[in-house]
């Protein structure tokens, strides 16, 4: 008898034409961090909280329909600016829950970020803790996981794009 092995993890990349402080300020200042809703849905009417700390809370609102929506976000577990942040991910009355006895099953996520010529190399990896039965993970993975992750990185390579944009013209010595 055989077992396949679980995947318990995923990487996407991507060239952001924006620079890394700017690309870092993104994910981390409430101000910035609009791009995360789908654009698709209702915009959240809720404020956007950062704690930008080991062990602060990032939360803001997941509109998934008109009916549905719940806060998400993340608790931060290591914070280098401009360079490096992880967070477990989640939600609170949503997936992954981020609160209560399902915590350490929760996706971990780490965000590096590195100058290219171009901008801002952003690696983005998606891990799944041994916490979380295979079975669950196979689920995630087939459910959308990876492309939810994947639209999400686009929202941020459009929105950084477009601050940069405006930056640039507001102040073309820049």
């Amino acid at each position: 008898m055989s077992q396949t092995r679980t995947e318990r993890s995923f990487t996407l990349t991507r060239i952001l034409r924006a620079p890394r402080n700017i690309v870092f300020k993104a994910w981390t200042e409430p101000e910035n961090l609009a791009w995360f809703s789908n654009p698709a849905m209702p915009t959240p009417t809720a404020p956007i909280q950062v704690d930008l700390r080991v062990g602060g809370v990032w939360r803001q609102q997941m509109v998934v329909d008109g009916d549905l929506q719940y806060p998400t976000g993340g608790v931060y577990l290591e914070v280098v600016p401009d360079e490096r942040l992880v967070f477990r991910w989640g939600a609170a009355g949503g997936w992954p829950e981020l609160v209560g006895d399902r915590e350490l099953e929760a996706p971990i996520v780490t965000v590096n970020l590195r100058d290219v010529a171009e901008g801002t190399h952003l690696e983005l990896t998606v891990a799944f803790p041994e916490q979380l039965a295979d079975e669950e993970v196979r689920d995630l993975m087939e459910g959308g996981t990876r492309d939810g992750w994947s639209a999400t990185i686009d929202r941020v390579a459009h929105s950084t794009a477009i601050t940069t944009w405006h930056i640039r013209q507001s102040n073309p010595h820049v």
